[in-house]
């Protein structure tokens, strides 16, 4: 059985190996954006409390995050594993997983960090371009349109998103580094992180991440 949290900063690819992992090893992927959308969706209690704070703008409290992830985790297809990830975001968010897998009997078995240097970050983002028409996405940098501001799939026109400028990306990726900085240190003294290297092709990261997980 694989219990696994992801970690990753804006842009390191994490979404990507997420999906490979789903499809490899047949587990769930648990993201705490999908679990507010199915618990405001589905007009349960937790969900409308959830949708209070957001409504106002405010972050969802921990605990309210933390009885929310147990709650998914209690669902059957859980049973035999599964992948968190944007779960935990800190310190007390990780040690209340240690105490649900506790309940269980279980431990997480391994928290993947994908790291890549921030600089190459605010390249990668800041260089994103998508199609407003079928979503495709471009890099200036390292996968142009072969005519610019037009989408090679549909002919639609290809823009950058508000939240993929260099400011609002650097921004992202300090707060993220300040959140983490904390759960990488947490997880060293567990024993159970792995730093994977995201700066390489896709295959080899995932290449890397088979190595830690085992086939």
């Amino acid at each position: 059985m694989l219990n696994i949290v992801l970690l990753g900063p804006p842009g390191a690819g994490k979404g990507t190996q997420a999906e490979l992992i789903v499809k490899k090893y047949n587990i769930p992927q648990i993201s705490t954006g999908d679990i507010f959308r199915a618990n405001i969706k589905g007009g349960t209690e937790l969900g409308k409390k959830a949708q209070s704070y957001m409504d106002k703008g405010e972050l969802v409290p921990d605990e309210l995050v933390v009885d929310l992830v147990r709650d998914r985790l209690n669902q059957d297809d859980c049973a035999d594993g599964f992948m968190l990830d944007g779960f935990p975001r800190t310190v007390f968010q990780a040690e209340e997983l240690d105490k649900m897998m506790k309940e269980r009997n279980l431990s997480i078995t391994k928290v993947l960090n994908i790291e890549v240097e921030a600089s190459k970050l605010i390249d990668r983002i800041a260089g994103r371009r998508v199609c407003r028409s079928c979503g495709a996405t471009y890099n200036i940098n390292t996968k142009p349109t072969a005519k610019e501001g037009i989408c090679d799939v549909c002919g639609g026109e290809v823009y950058q998103r508000a939240d993929d400028n260099r400011d609002t990306v650097e921004n992202r990726i300090s707060v993220y580094n300040s959140q983490t900085a904390p759960l990488v240190e947490y997880y060293t003294k567990a024993g159970n992180l792995a730093t994977i290297n995201g700066d390489q092709p896709m295959d080899s990261v995932f290449s890397d991440i088979v190595k830690v997980l085992g086939e």
